[in-house]
């Protein structure tokens, strides 16, 4: 991937002045451009790397460009191809529209035509990317709250976004740091740039650098092709770095370089990039504590704390868990092809009593377990019986999770066997006080007993009551 103005060719002529002077034109208008004389070597080429469009002349010695143009087609690479030739007739042309060639050009090419051809490809490229974009965020990115802690929040990145300031978002995790840094994103001046994201936690400290800013072929064991950094994806938009603090101290001393010259130098390039993109952080640590405790670089700390932007954890929300139960259970259910299912109001106020140490996210996780297991509306037995509880939330629960082996319904067999275990055992085998704590008729607990195979006779310790 290349900076959204620039494109990487792949120029594929078994001619070497054509390949030169293509080669030439392209890259003094700021392209990279990769050339290659046989059809063989470009699908070679093409399965090892990211090209964003593909110029290939049609008669070649061997395989010719509308065989190669077949084959990457049957192989679902869906790589923007234009055709060339000096041999060019109307059957040749159709033939390559038919594969799905984007343009057919006469030899001898004239420059402006072809620089125009690449820029029309990279335009159709951003709007596809921002289609897909838009379609990824209907319905699942959104914001949902109603309470004054998330309309205070909401109120300060209305203020932030338009501006160039630096922004840390600080928030335990799950709380949606990443939705805000997307937010600020969309409310800003280079909403129509891309917004590239980079969690600093979960990539190796010794490929963080290369993720950032890119590597060239052969740079180190493995670079088996040119990779470009999150900075050049992000050029004209915004690079969201999540836990900022889990990032190595040396890694700290090139980033603090980078905001300071914006500009990037690739692992094993030989030249800087000029980049232009607002970087916004975010982490669950103290930063301050860090830096005082030399886990984190002081220098850098000034440079991305120009404003905090604080996320209240669930548990300080509550009265958004009601709208985001019901966002969620019409996200979830249409997900999965799901009839919808309602949360009955003692169900909600059980969900409301909960601490929520995942927060939001763990909410999200908990209302799909709820559709899984509801027969019905959502009721409060059912989410006393999945709620995963601990020491912070409702007392009288032992902490639970669904199996992670199975088929779906193997798995919430299981769940449902442990639950009714656990309550059977607390109601010393009661089974009215275990069906009234479960919100079961008395007949219903016995076939549900039954179906997932426990033995009550075995368990009973007394006399049933």
């Amino acid at each position: 991937m290349v900076p959204s103005n620039l494109a990487h060719l792949l120029i594929v002529d078994d001619d070497a002045n054509t390949l030169a002077s293509l080669a030439r034109a392209f890259r003094l208008a700021g392209h990279e451009a990769t050339v290659c004389d046989n059809a063989g070597r470009a699908l070679e080429l093409v399965k090892a790397q990211a090209f964003d469009m593909m110029l290939s002349d049609v008669v070649m010695p061997g395989k010719d460009g509308l065989t190669l143009l077949e084959e990457l087609r049957g192989l679902g690479i869906a790589l923007p191809v234009v055709m060339i030739s000096g041999q060019a007739n109307i059957e040749m042309a159709v033939r390559a529209t038919k594969l799905g060639a984007i343009d057919f050009l006469e030899k001898p090419l004239s420059t402006e035509k072809l620089l125009l051809t690449v820029e029309n490809v990279l335009k159709l490229k951003r709007l596809e990317e921002e289609n897909r974009q838009l379609r990824q965020r209907v319905g699942s990115q959104e914001i949902v709250h109603s309470g004054e802690a998330m309309r205070r929040v909401m109120a300060q990145v209305d203020r932030v976004a338009a501006s160039e300031a630096r922004i840390c978002i600080l928030g335990e995790t799950g709380t949606g740091k990443e939705l805000i840094a997307r937010a600020l994103h969309e409310r800003s001046a280079r909403r129509g740039g891309p917004f590239v994201t980079l969690n600093c936690a979960a990539v190796p400290g010794e490929l963080i650098e290369s993720e950032l800013f890119g590597h060239e072929k052969g740079s180190f064991t493995g670079a088996a092709s040119r990779h470009i950094g999150k900075f050049e994806q992000a050029n004209k938009g915004t690079l969201f770095l999540d836990e900022i603090g889990d990032m190595p101290m040396v890694m700290q001393a090139k980033l603090l370089r980078v905001l300071e010259e914006r500009q990037v130098e690739r692992v094993g390039g030989d030249r800087t990039i000029p980049v232009d993109v607002r970087v916004v952080v975010a982490t669950h640590r103290d930063l301050d504590k860090l830096v005082k405790a030399g886990g984190f670089r002081q220098d850098l700390y000034h440079r991305i704390f120009v404003y905090p932007l604080a996320l209240p954890p669930l548990r300080e929300r509550v009265e958004d868990i009601p709208a985001l139960v019901a966002h969620f259970a019409v996200q979830v259910a249409e997900f999965n092809g799901w009839k919808p299912k309602l949360f009955e109001a003692e169900a909600i106020a059980e969900l409301q009593r909960y601490s929520w140490p995942g927060n939001v996210r763990e909410l999200r996780n908990m209302v799909e377990r709820l559709l899984l297991l509801a027969d019905g509306p959502v009721d409060a037995a059912t989410v006393r019986m999945a709620l995963p509880a601990s020491a912070e939330g409702p007392a009288g629960n032992a902490p639970h999770s669904l199996p992670q082996e199975g088929t779906l319904a193997q798995r919430v067999d299981a769940f449902e066997r442990e639950q009714l275990l656990a309550e059977l055992k607390r109601h010393n085998q009661r089974m009215t006080d275990t069906a009234r704590a479960l919100g079961l008729e008395r007949s219903h607990l016995y076939k549900k007993c039954q179906a997932l195979g426990i033995d009550l006779r075995a368990l009973r310790k007394g006399p049933e009551v």
